[in-house]
Formats: C-alpha cells, sequence, structure tokens
C-alpha cells in the first residue's frame, strides 16, 4: 500500500484539492507544515499518509493525499482541534475544496509489470 509503512492496509485515500488565488492554497500547505498542524496529523492513529503536491499545470491548487486505516480513525480526526485549525486556514486563505475518494485494493499481478 502507499504511505508510510504502518503495518496495516490502508482502507482508503482521501485527494482533497485546495483552490484559491495569488497563491493562498500554497501558503495553507506552507502554514500547515510549519505550525506543526501537518506533522500532528500524521502522528494521529491510523493516518497512514499526509502530503501536499502542487500540479504542474495549475499553481492555484494544492493537492492533500490523505489515507486512513479505517473510517474510526477519519472521524477521531475531524473531531479533533487539527480539524478546527484546517477550518480555521481554509477560510483565512479563501479556498475552495473539492475531494475524491478511493478505497486501497492490492495491486493485480497484471499491472505490476508497468510498476517497476
Amino acid at each position: 500500500p502507499l504511505g508510510r509503512d504502518t503495518g496495516e492496509r490502508i482502507m482508503f485515500t482521501v485527494n482533497l484539492y485546495y483552490t484559491g488565488k495569488n497563491g493562498a492554497a500554497r501558503r495553507f500547505a506552507e502554514e500547515m507544515e510549519s505550525s506543526g498542524t501537518a506533522s500532528a496529523i500524521r502522528g494521529k492513529p491510523g493516518n497512514a499518509r499526509y502530503e501536499y503536491f502542487q500540479p504542474l499545470d495549475d499553481e492555484e491548487t494544492v493537492l492533500l493525499i490523505d489515507s486512513w486505516t479505517d473510517q474510526a480513525a477519519l472521524d477521531a480526526h475531524h473531531a479533533s482541534p487539527e480539524m478546527q485549525t484546517i477550518m480555521r486556514l481554509r477560510e483565512k486563505y479563501g479556498l475552495t475544496v473539492k475531494a475524491e475518494r478511493f478505497t486501497s485494493e492490492s495491486v493485480p499481478e497484471r499491472d505490476k509489470e508497468f510498476l517497476k
């Protein structure tokens, strides 16, 4: 599975696309990192991946890949102080968010040759 090795299988991944204006999404992600909020989320039970990326063709969007081992872990995150910080920073930077959710499964043998 993707993400750090937790000894558990990732149940699902949420891709969150944060979009703003004039570099706001990038500044949001930078503040999430510099404030320690992202690090605190990475340390939560059940979090397997929490990483920001920026699409090469869209400087106003930042992608967060957020993976959890189960729904209970994500629910606990949603009730945490860190989630309140995320909401405050989203408002501060005037961001919109689009989400996609994927369930993990093992890579089929026939696809492994493309991952070499």
